[in-house]
């Protein structure tokens, strides 16, 4: 391939990122073969003209990006070739026709016959029957499937110290209680302590336990006594294992003699998991989120704060009255479903949280809410009246900000921007120690938007924070953004179902999540893709809100009690 073709195909590398929701290269096959992809190359016929290969790029990126490609359905078709052809007839047509819908060149490529699928299962189905299945045209190209089953999906590869200029350590694992060194079974404490739990004198079902033993493979010793009888009710089991789809702990950062990357040296910062939807596991230690006090100028210009009486008197509602939650750390009775849930997950290979106990309590007001705003560049888009997105989310921050701090709540106001999976930074624009008082005004009427918006991340930082310093039963993160997650090597499917998985991740800590988006003109349905089951809602001010604000922040808080669906 000579120079001249690499550097006209280099113009289709964002294009066929963007559509294959991950981070691809353009490449020319070798001569001869036909364009196809092995999830990280996208490989268009030689000799022929851009536009030609064009139309084969948008193919390819269009059908990873669809998920077409997946090696659940790839693994169907290797050594079928007949079969690969009829199945990229179908997904062809099918998602060339979903992409002309967003994207005016697709539909410019002209759909010379309608789909007659709505997904790939439904594709892979009907080309396996014997239904009559036209050849797909040859700028199509092929499905390669034995390189899609090799070729490690997802962008980039793991950080090493010497890019990074800094040294790791590993957060501590917390340590088991004292009394189960004792433990008669010989290391296998594990999964006794769990059926132990049933044995409490609180919960007195021998036969149950009996067959929960019988499902993990236990037996009990003849020396055993009453386990439970020394168990307190309140306890929280700790975990001295993690299963292979455990979610990794954040590790911590320190700061080597030598300096520090980015703008925030000598502060916090933490390396965090990401989800990789196309592997079905996280990546460990793959972002690092840096969060640093904001600085602003020295002549300090306060932002006034919008008064809003209907939100007050909503919000004044809000944590109010006697609840029973279900899937605690620790609480007053046993959830038995929530345990009977632990043993399938244990005996699956995961390693979930422990919360297998009802809690009774009146929900007073005892509210810590952190609210992130989305700082990035994506929010300088303007509404009709020429007014930023980031300046409706700033007047929204204040006024909320203002609101909660008014009827008592704790709150911090963070914002969150992104440049790569090795710079998230998290800038304070108000703690949960500090007053929002001028200096918070300030620092948040002099936030600017740029960068990128890498969600996941920013999310996971916050909820560190709000985890550590909230020092409130009942947590929020309140997440202000136009819900569009884009950075070097996130964006589509993979970004989408990175956010949803941060956000599920706060739900299981007992985070309440709440999305809210403030002049943007984002649909539901990308909302729905990008937030998933956690309450959201948008609007063109906060003031068109606020008559349900109490609504939405109810019923996020009452999620925490509702049964963890895993995905």
């Amino acid at each position: 391939m000579n120079s001249s073709s690499t550097e006209g195909l280099d113009r289709f590398t964002f294009l066929a990122t963007y559509l294959a929701g991950r981070s691809v290269q353009v490449a020319q096959a070798p001569a001869g073969r036909a364009a196809h992809t092995n999830g990280q190359v996208v490989f268009v016929s030689a000799g022929r003209s851009l536009a030609e290969q064009r139309r084969e790029m948008l193919v390819q990126s269009a059908l990873l990006g669809a998920g077409s490609l997946d090696r659940q359905l790839v693994k169907a078709l290797r050594a079928r070739p007949a079969l690969a052809r009829r199945y990229l007839a179908l997904e062809g047509w099918r998602v060339l026709a979903d992409l002309a819908r967003r994207l005016p060149l697709a539909a410019d490529v002209g759909l010379e016959q309608p789909p007659v699928t709505a997904t790939a299962e439904e594709s892979l189905r009907l080309a396996t029957s014997r239904s009559e299945i036209a050849d797909p045209p040859e700028w199509f190209g092929a499905i390669k499937p034995a390189l899609l089953v090799k070729s490690p999906a997802g962008p980039g590869g793991r950080v090493a110290d010497k890019e990074l200029r800094l040294e790791f350590d590993l957060a501590d694992l917390p340590e088991a209680d004292d009394d189960d060194d004792d433990d008669d079974d010989g290391g296998q404490s594990g999964q006794s302590r769990i059926l132990r739990l049933f044995e409490n004198p609180l919960f007195n079902s021998r036969a149950l336990s009996d067959q929960l033993r019988k499902l993990l493979g236990n037996s009990r010793s003849s020396g055993d006594g009453s386990a439970g009888a020394e168990t307190p009710v309140r306890a929280v089991r700790r975990a001295r294992t993690v299963g292979t789809n455990a979610r990794p702990l954040p590790t911590r950062i320190r700061f080597t003699d030598d300096g520090a990357p980015g703008a925030a040296t000598g502060v916090g910062g933490a390396l965090y998991p990401e989800w990789d939807v196309h592997n079905g596991r996280y990546r460990p230690d793959w972002c690092r989120v840096l969060d640093f006090p904001l600085t602003v100028a020295a002549d300090i210009s306060a932002a006034d704060v919008g008064h809003d009486d209907v939100l007050r008197r909503r919000l004044s509602r809000v944590g109010l009255g006697p609840k029973v939650l279900r899937r605690r750390p620790d609480g007053d009775d046993l959830d038995v479903e929530a345990l009977i849930d632990l043993v399938i997950d244990l005996r699956s290979g995961y390693s979930p949280p422990e919360q297998v106990y009802l809690e009774h309590r009146k929900l007073a007001r005892n509210l810590g809410v952190l609210i992130l705003i989305d700082a990035s560049g994506s929010a300088t888009d303007t509404d009709p009246q020429g007014l930023a997105v980031h300046d409706h989310q700033r007047r929204a921050a204040a006024t909320l900000a203002h609101t909660l701090e008014e009827l008592g709540d704790r709150v911090a106001v963070y914002a969150f921007r992104s440049q790569g999976r090795h710079a998230v930074h998290l800038p304070a624009i108000k703690t949960f120690d500090q007053r929002f008082g001028a200096l918070g005004r300030a620092r948040l009427n002099q936030l600017q938007p740029s960068n990128y918006t890498r969600l996941g991340a920013g999310i996971r930082g916050a909820g560190e924070i709000l985890k550590n310093e909230a020092g409130t039963q009942n947590r929020m993160l309140l997440v202000l953004s136009d819900g569009f997650p884009y950075d070097d090597g996130y964006e589509g499917r993979y970004a989408d179902a990175d956010a949803r998985k941060a956000l599920e991740e706060l739900r299981v800590d007992g985070v309440a999540c709440l999305c809210l988006t403030v002049g943007a003109a984002t649909g539901g349905e990308v909302l729905e893709r990008v937030f998933g089951s956690v309450g959201y809602a948008a609007a063109a001010t906060l003031s068109e809100l606020s008559p349900r604000m109490d609504e939405l922040f109810l019923a996020s808080l009452r999620e925490l009690a509702a049964p963890t669906i895993r995905t």
